[in-house]
């Protein structure tokens, strides 16, 4: 056979095979999601292996719910949304049913949501009678010109706006109430010894703190969530991160974040948008990001954060004993856990 000929039967089969490889392929990869959610950092410690069985239980149920939404191509907006709902809902988390106490006896709670793709964001501080202040954060973005309302005014919108209201020790547990006297009993030790109140030398909360939920649709949109009952015994109407947008929520087209510990630290380093801006001008790793600001920035036990990037990549980062908190993605990943070790 002459060389020329068989040069091009072995050129037309290579094609061919090409081809073939081509034709098996998918013509495009599916669409990419992912999310993470916290139920807050902390000391968790002496939990009971029941207790921690509740929470992590607790954690599935609120990842599911965000999972199914993103998986089904609902935007990222609504699982982040339903998915701190479901934890305000609950009555172990410090956020809705199970907020923590203000020295006064009654609750305050603080919630926020930001869209990525707009840069629009709603947030709301010390509401009162709010079922579920996420909802009415959204709805300030949604329905309004503004980006946080506060105390009556939030109320007042919050009656406007229609949303479920319920007197305010519906939020009241036996659990944040022992937790109140905790921190009252410590106050009055000192105050007994002729110590001064410094408010900057009380023990950490036990309870779990912020709950909050960073998510990526299939379309590619990043929104990040909060939501708080605050500070146990809190003073004055304090207002602590979460609802400042750039301090313990935010997200652009980059990465959205959700920050969750001793929300003055996380005010003054301004974390969430701290860590956007690590990513988007130093081109670090969401993890690398979270670890500079956790590890480097902050104090120890300060907290933690989560963070899904436009990409699908996703960072837990705490510095504390303990952080409850769950991830997934469209690869399949969907782990949850308290301490250092994830589980399925």
């Amino acid at each position: 056979m002459p060389r020329l000929t068989l040069a091009l039967l072995i050129l037309l089969t290579l094609l061919s095979a090409c081809a073939a490889v081509q034709r098996s392929e998918p013509t495009s990869a599916a669409p990419r999601w992912a999310i993470a959610i916290h139920g807050g950092a902390g000391v968790m410690a002496g939990l009971s292996p029941e207790a921690q069985r509740e929470r992590l239980d607790s954690l599935r149920r609120a990842l599911s719910a965000g999972r199914d939404i993103l998986s089904s191509g609902g935007s990222s907006l609504d699982a982040a949304e339903r998915v701190v709902r479901i934890l305000e809902d609950d009555p172990l988390f410090n956020a809705g049913k199970g907020a923590v106490f203000t020295e006064a006896g009654t609750h305050e709670l603080d919630a926020a949501i930001m869209d990525g793709s707009t840069l629009k964001a709603g947030a709301v501080a010390g509401v009162k009678t709010v079922r579920n202040p996420i909802s009415l954060a959204r709805l300030v973005m949604q329905q309004t010109r503004h980006v946080l309302l506060t105390g009556d005014g939030a109320e007042a919108f919050a009656t406007e706006a229609g949303v479920e209201r319920v007197p305010n020790d519906y939020f009241s547990t036996p659990g944040a109430r022992r937790e109140l006297e905790r921190v009252l009993d410590d106050r009055r030790r000192k105050q007994a010894a002729g110590a001064s109140a410094d408010l900057q030398s009380e023990p950490p909360s036990t309870r779990m703190s912020t709950v909050g939920c960073v998510a990526l649709d299939t379309a590619g949109r990043l929104a990040a969530a909060t939501s708080t009952g605050g500070l146990t015994a809190k003073r004055w109407g304090r207002v602590g991160d979460v609802p400042i947008i750039g301090a313990g929520t935010y997200a652009n087209a980059l990465a959205a974040v959700s920050c969750t510990g001793v929300g003055e630290q996380f005010i003054r380093h301004t974390v969430a948008r701290e860590v956007v801006a690590l990513m988007t001008y130093r081109g670090l790793s969401p993890r690398a990001a979270a670890d500079e600001l956790i590890s480097n920035r902050l104090n120890p036990d300060d907290g933690g954060l989560i963070v899904v990037s436009a990409t699908g990549e996703i960072a837990l980062v705490f510095s504390t004993p303990g952080m409850a908190r769950g991830a997934a993605d469209s690869s399949g990943r969907f782990e949850v856990g308290l301490y250092r070790e994830m589980e399925r």
